[in-house]
C-alpha cells in the first residue's frame, strides 16, 4: 500500500471515529436536567423495573442487530429479555409475548413497516410499548407507552445511508437502560456471575472461597508453639507459611520464609513463633473476588493470602498458583 492510499484510508478511520464520538456527544448534551429524553429514559427504566414479565426487544436491519445486542445485555445484567424477529413474529411468534411483558421497538425512522403487526398485537393485549426512534411524530412513537427520541446524528457513511453513528446511538440507549436497572436493582458481582459461568469472564468472577484450601489442608499452629513445629508445618502443608493462632482462633501472624531468614540464628530452633511471626499478616475475606486477590497479591508481591471471616478466624489459604490454574490472571 503506497503511502497515499494509506493516508487516506487513516482519514476515513480517523473521520468515522470522530463523527461516532460527535454523535455520543451530542446525546449526552440532550440529557440534561429537565430534558424530554431524560425523562423518557428515567421513565423506562422505571416501567421495565416494575414489570413482573420479560421484555422484548425487535427491529429489522441494522436496528435489529443492535436490538439483538440490547436483550443480550439486559439478560446477562439481571433484566429478563430476549430478541424476536419482526417478521417471525408475523409467522406465530407473536405468542411468545404475554401480556406481562414489555416491547422494545427500535426504529430509526420510527415508520418500519415491518414492526406494524407487531404494534397492533400489542395495542390488542396491552402490552406496554417503549421505542427507541429519532422521530417523536413517527407512527412507531406515537402509539407508544413512553417514546425515547435520540437525535438525528450525522453518520460516518460520507453518503449519509449506511446507519454508523445513529446505530452507536441505539446501542448506548441499550446500555444505558441495562446498567440503570442492574444498579437499581443491586444486581451484584455474584448475581452477574450466575449468567457468566464460563470462560474467561467466568473465571474472572469466581470467588476467593471458591479457590482456596480450607480445614486441614491450612498451616496453622497456636502461639507458643516452637519454631521446629512452624518448619514442619511451613514444609508439610506446601505453602511456605504458618499461621499463627491466638486461644480465641483469631489469627494474629503468619510465619513466611522471609521470616525464617530474618531471624535465623544458632538458639533459632529454640524461639517460639510469637518471636519470629509478622503481627499484621495480610488477609481477605472469603467472598472477595478472586481476580482482585490475584491484584493484592501482585501489588504486595506476595504469593499466598489468608482468609478469615468477620472474627478474623482463618477459614482458608489461597495460593497464586491456585488463581494462575483457575484462569484468573
Amino acid at each position: 500500500m503506497n503511502m497515499i492510499i494509506r493516508d487516506a484510508v487513516l482519514a476515513s478511520i480517523t473521520r468515522t471515529i470522530a463523527t461516532a464520538a460527535d454523535g455520543i456527544s451530542t446525546l449526552a448534551a440532550c440529557l440534561s436536567n429537565d430534558s424530554a429524553l431524560a425523562s423518557s429514559l428515567i421513565n423506562a427504566v422505571e416501567l421495565v423495573a416494575s414489570r413482573t414479565g420479560r421484555v422484548v426487544v425487535a427491529g429489522v436491519g441494522k436496528s435489529g442487530h443492535i436490538g439483538r445486542k440490547i436483550a443480550a445485555t439486559l439478560a446477562s445484567t439481571g433484566t429478563s429479555s430476549y430478541f424476536v424477529h419482526p417478521t417471525e413474529a408475523s409467522h406465530g411468534d407473536l405468542g411468545m409475548i404475554t401480556g406481562q411483558d414489555l416491547l422494545v421497538l427500535l426504529s430509526w425512522s420510527g415508520e418500519t413497516v415491518e414492526l406494524s403487526n407487531m404494534l397492533s398485537y400489542a395495542k390488542r393485549f396491552n402490552v406496554p410499548i417503549i421505542s427507541i426512534t429519532s422521530n417523536i411524530d413517527s407512527v412507531i412513537a406515537r402509539n407508544s407507552l413512553i417514546a425515547i427520541t435520540l437525535p438525528k446524528v450525522l453518520e460516518a457513511c460520507p453518503h449519509g445511508l449506511a446507519p454508523t453513528a445513529s446505530a452507536m446511538l441505539q446501542l448506548m440507549i441499550g446500555d444505558c437502560l441495562a446498567i440503570a436497572l442492574l444498579e437499581r436493582r443491586g444486581f451484584s458481582a455474584q448475581d452477574f456471575k450466575t449468567f457468566h459461568p464460563g470462560g474467561k469472564l467466568g473465571s474472572q468472577l469466581l470467588l476467593a472461597h471458591e479457590l482456596a484450601h480450607a480445614a486441614e489442608a491450612v498451616p496453622l499452629l497456636p502461639t507458643g508453639s516452637p519454631m521446629g513445629e512452624a518448619i514442619i508445618q511451613m514444609s508439610s502443608k506446601g505453602f511456605g507459611v504458618v499461621g499463627v493462632i491466638s486461644v480465641s482462633g483469631n489469627l494474629v501472624g503468619v510465619i513466611t520464609d522471609g521470616d525464617l531468614r530474618r531471624h535465623m540464628s544458632d538458639n533459632f530452633l529454640l524461639l517460639t513463633v510469637d518471636a519470629v511471626m509478622s503481627h499484621r499478616p495480610r488477609v481477605i475475606g472469603g467472598d472477595m473476588l478472586a481476580s482482585a486477590a490475584l491484584e493484592i497479591m501482585q501489588a504486595q508481591k506476595i504469593t499466598v493470602l489468608f482468609l478469615v471471616d468477620q472474627q478474623n478466624r482463618p477459614t482458608g489459604i489461597l495460593h497464586i498458583h491456585d488463581l494462575l490454574r483457575a484462569g484468573v490472571a
